[in-house]
């Protein structure tokens, strides 16, 4: 039986403000310099996840400087495309970087997430349980370009999934055991796109290590710049994504008042679930008593030992004083509810 009511976060934690200036300063840094920043960053983002109290902790994705862009610069066969990206106006998805796909797509040193996760591991203590967290293929695919070689959003997908397959597959033999593939952009686009394929892109991916540890999936409707951009509905991913092989699915609920919190039900009969209790996109503070009241209220579908909590998202697009005052009160308010039952 799983620990009632278990407390955990996507993967992403806020930038300390020194390690956002030496991202957009490196060329005043040295190799060794960069090194340290880096190590310094995990070591605060571990520092502040473990006196929240949490179950579950990341190394806060502190080497990566977007969630999906950092990957490419693992990925031979791309060039980062400057001109396909909107410059002004209102902050949005469409600003993000692109890139054109000019040869093979190839990772032959990997994605990184392994690296990521043996830092981790030498820099935590002992307790709580170490996560990684890595996107989909599809999600990945999502700021690749088509053209002749790839001419659609899923052949990209396909050159991608054994890729991410590999990573996935190289976490566990360096000992990990709690593994998340995000993959928000089946989500966003749940309700135009075939969902039962998305349910085969997904199984064929993580099929290599399921049953090796506890695998969970990240479904949101986007977070850039604290803006969602899909039609935010877990309805559409019904009833395919019931499908999906996963130990855990994690739900995006607070940023949306809790709208369809009935349709938590269907997903806890097949799995554990985490509810996203709390909002990354709003910078008022949860108390314990909200989050105590949303916790109750997420029971009336999920029964306890099924039920982790988590924010909606990662926490990379809120600031940091607000991400710390965020985690400390959901993780007060999961151990009330706790030691009531």
């Amino acid at each position: 039986m799983s620990k009632p009511i278990r407390t955990t976060v996507i993967g992403s934690y806020p930038f300390p403000g020194w390690l956002e200036f030496v991202s957009q300063n490196l060329d005043k840094f040295g190799a060794a310099d960069i090194e340290e920043a880096i190590e310094d960053a995990v070591t605060t983002a571990i520092h502040d996840q473990v006196r929240a109290g949490l179950d579950v902790i990341t190394d806060g994705e502190q080497t990566r400087l977007d969630f999906n862009l950092s990957f490419y610069g693992f990925i031979q066969g791309i060039r980062n495309n400057t001109s396909a990206t909107r410059k002004f106006g209102p902050a949005a998805h469409d600003q993000r970087g692109k890139h054109d796909i000019v040869g093979n797509l190839t990772a032959p040193n990997g994605l990184g997430a392994v690296a990521e996760y043996e830092r981790l591991k030498r820099l935590a203590p002992e307790g709580p349980i170490l996560k990684a967290s890595i996107p989909g293929p599809y999600t990945l695919s999502g700021r690749l370009l088509p053209n002749n070689t790839y001419k659609d959003r899923y052949e990209i997908t396909e050159a991608l999934l054994p890729i991410v397959r590999r990573e996935l597959k190289a976490l566990i033999e360096a000992g990990c055991k709690e593994i998340t593939v995000d993959e928000p952009s089946m989500s966003c686009y749940a309700y135009k796109a075939d969902t039962k394929r998305f349910v085969d892109i997904f199984n064929r991916t993580v099929a290599p290590i399921s049953g090796k540890c506890n695998l969970s999936t990240h479904l949101c409707f986007g977070n850039f710049k604290g803006r969602p951009v899909g039609y935010r509905s877990i309805k559409p991913m019904l009833p395919d994504f019931l499908d999906l092989n996963v130990n855990e699915i994690h739900v995006e609920m607070a940023n949306r008042e809790f709208s369809e919190i009935e349709l938590l039900a269907p997903f806890a009969e097949k799995m554990n679930v985490a509810v996203g209790i709390i909002d990354v996109k709003n910078y008022y503070i949860e108390s314990v008593e909200d989050v105590v009241d949303r916790i109750n209220r997420c029971l009336t579908y999920v029964p306890a030992e099924k039920l982790s909590v988590a924010p909606d998202c990662g926490l990379s697009q809120t600031a940091r004083w607000a991400a710390k005052q965020k985690l400390f009160n959901m993780v007060a308010g999961a151990k009330k509810i706790r030691e009531s039952l």
